[in-house]
């Protein structure tokens, strides 16, 4: 479940070190476990992360290279009344199908982090990805945490750092809507480096000024300002990208009105 932060044995491994409770606590509260999610942990240890997943009512593999680390743990889950639910397997990490995952978890030196960013950036959008003290490659995290903690055995200082990834769906491409009532004919031209997104957008052949958007999972949202029939308004749009679809709403304001109308667009290939 844990490894130390900046050093290693001479074959390239990492000796096992625990992850504190407290921070098995915010790693599973910033990834939302809950009933219905299926976690995998990377080098799992003791098997704290999949055990106390666990009793959230999730399912969890965790994986060790250690088979007695692997044998405590199953022990472990037993004693805790959730061996149906948490399972341990004597496993290379770069071997495991993350594919099944809604929520991945690790403790690792960032190296093996980067190594592992190609596969866990083909996980389904919305998977939840957490590390504790170490980044993946040059992947910004959504959400960053830092505390302090007595109990840690290894670093200076006793401060930790936990990240949360959520991976995000494919939203590149050109977009277009039709909305009817406000500005007909939409285009969205969408650039993307993980989650962060590149966007042009014009209404009825006319440029509108971004000024806010943000891609979690499928969620996008956007926040455009300009004219649409000789008007300014605020646009916030809010849709789920599936494929190449977009099906959500948009909510037009200009500070004194507002209205809800049907927003869905589709990408051109």
């Amino acid at each position: 479940m844990a490894q130390p932060q900046s050093w290693a044995w001479d074959d390239g491994t990492v000796p096992y070190v625990q992850t504190p409770v407290e921070i098995v606590e915010r790693m599973l509260r910033m990834a939302e476990v809950r009933q219905g999610d299926y976690v995998i942990d990377l080098g799992s240890g003791d098997g704290r992360i999949v055990i106390e997943s666990a009793k959230r009512g999730a399912r969890g593999l965790g994986v060790d290279l250690d088979p007695a680390l692997v044998k405590a743990a199953t022990e472990n889950a037993r004693r805790a009344g959730v061996g149906d639910r948490a399972r341990f397997q004597v496993m290379d990490l770069f071997d495991v199908d993350l594919a099944p995952a809604t929520v991945v978890t690790m403790y690792l030196l960032p190296d093996f982090n980067a190594k592992l960013l190609p596969r866990l950036l083909r996980l389904r959008p919305g998977t939840r990805i957490v590390s504790h003290d170490g980044g993946i490659g040059d992947w910004p995290a959504d959400e960053t945490l830092e505390m302090r903690v007595p109990e840690k055995p290894v670093g200076v200082g006793g401060r930790s750092k936990v990240e949360l990834w959520v991976v995000p769906a494919d939203a590149a491409g050109t977009w277009t809507s039709s909305i009817a009532g406000h500005g007909g004919a939409w285009t969205f031209r969408i650039g993307q480096k993980y989650q962060a997104l590149d966007i042009q957008a014009t209404a009825d052949g006319e440029r509108l000024q971004l000024r806010n958007s943000r891609l979690r999972g499928e969620e996008i949202k956007m926040v455009l300002m300009g004219k649409v029939a000789d008007h300014y308004w605020h646009h916030f749009f809010v849709g789920r990208v599936q494929g190449d679809t977009i099906s959500g709403q948009l909510v037009v304001s200009d500070g004194t009105r507002s209205r809800t109308l049907p927003w869905a667009a589709t990408r051109s290939r």
